[in-house]
Parts: C-alpha cells; structure tokens; sequence
C-alpha cells in the first residue's frame, strides 16, 4: 500500500500531483480515494493511468451541500471503511475473506469509540462552536454541536478584517464558548477571535494528516474528544 499524497500535505483541495505521484498513479492497480469531488486534481491524470480501478470510498454517502469532509464522522467513516472492503473483495476476489474480516474488526473499533464520544458529549453545558473552516459539519451533526461561524472560507486563506470583525462579534452575541485552530494551518486568526471575544482557544483535528498507522484516525478522535470536553465544559 502507498499513500499517493504526502501525510503532512493537509487537505487536498488544491493539491497539486508531482511527478513521483504521477510514476506512483500508473503503476496502480486499486487507487482509494474518498470522493464526492475532493481529489479532483485526479481528473486528468487517471486518464493516464487506465490500469488503476478506483474505489470511492464516499460512495452512496449523501452529502450536506456538497461537503466532502465525510470521515470526520465515525458513522460515516465506517461507512467508507465497508465501502472500500466491498471495492478491495471485487477487485480481489482471492481474499475477499480477508478484506471483510479486517473491515469488521476496524468498524468495531470506530463503533465503540463513536458510542463513547456520544455519551461523553451529550450533556455539555454549551453546543455552539466556531471552527477553522468547513471541515466539521458531518462531526457537528454526529454529536449534536454547531458551527456557527467558521473563519476561513478556504483552508489557509486568511480572512480580512471585516470578516474577523464579523466573526468576533457573532462570538460576543451568541456567547460561543470555545474557538477551534486545527493543527495543519496557522492559528493567528483564531487567536485573534478569542483574544478579543473572551472565548476559549481549542484545536479540533479534521484527520487530514498525520501518521500512517492502524489507529491514527482512533487517536485523533479521541483527542478531539479530550479537547471538546476541556473547552466546552
């Protein structure tokens, strides 16, 4: 298995293939990708690779306006999990046994930890949060908080004073307790917003980037969860 994109390379809106990645892409046989529109950097350049079959690991998932930031919920994550078992056992029938046994025992574990996040969250004092950019709508909806405001339409793209002005006061207003930076972009507005509004600095990770291992995705999860009840109590 080879990650076609660098695990320090964030979201990938607008990332940009290089020519390892494309020497990489050809020589596929499976390429998973997540879907609904975000690896659209792709488009041409599998057209060059006609021996990769893809699997969409967001397939039938619906989408809230278009939002491709899925697996930042665990129901959805298992969902793409089943998704990508399903696409592996078609393409390699021979261990298809495998696949679904490995998918089991990984939704298993997203499971028990989405039920411990449910119940450790659902009797916080404050719901309402602002975040750094869109990443967290599938999250919010899975745990029942809200984002109110986020502070970068695009990732990275700082937002001007007016908007920071306008973000600031929707914290005063509707009394937001907790402003979240996420840990592969810069934190300098959300410090702002916090310094000037009283709210509290949180980092919530939208699992982006990050270590190759088996639990990353539990680990991150988890310390989201640490950070929520720290900031949200």
């Amino acid at each position: 298995m080879v990650n076609l994109t660098r695990p320090a390379a964030g979201c990938l809106h607008d990332y940009q293939l290089t020519p390892a990645d494309l020497v990489t892409l050809q020589s596929a046989d499976i390429l998973v990708v997540n879907g609904a529109g975000l690896e659209a950097f792709l488009d041409k350049a599998l057209r060059q690779a006609p021996r990769a079959r893809v699997i969409q690991a967001s397939a039938g998932i619906p989408l809230l306006n278009g939002n491709p930031h899925v697996w930042v919920s665990p129901t959805l994550v298992i969902r793409q999990v089943e998704n990508i078992a399903a696409g592996l056992a078609r393409y390699d029938p021979a261990r298809a046994g495998l696949y679904r046994a490995q998918a089991a025992r990984y939704t298993a574990q997203v499971q028990a930890l989405r039920d411990r996040m449910r119940r450790a969250l659902q009797n916080l004092p404050a719901r309402d949060i602002i975040t750094l950019h869109e990443a967290f709508p599938y999250f919010a909806q899975e745990f029942g908080l809200r984002v109110v405001a986020v502070i970068e339409r695009e990732p990275g793209s700082a937002p001007d004073a007016r908007a920071l002005a306008e973000t600031i006061d929707t914290v005063k207003r509707l009394q937001v307790p907790a402003v979240f930076v996420e840990p592969q972009y810069p934190a300098r507005a959300a410090e702002t917003i916090a310094r000037e509004s009283g709210a509290r600095l949180g980092a919530l990770d939208p699992v982006v980037s990050g270590p190759l291992t088996a639990d990353a995705y539990l680990r991150a999860m988890a310390k989201n969860l640490a950070e929520l009840q720290r900031v949200l109590k």
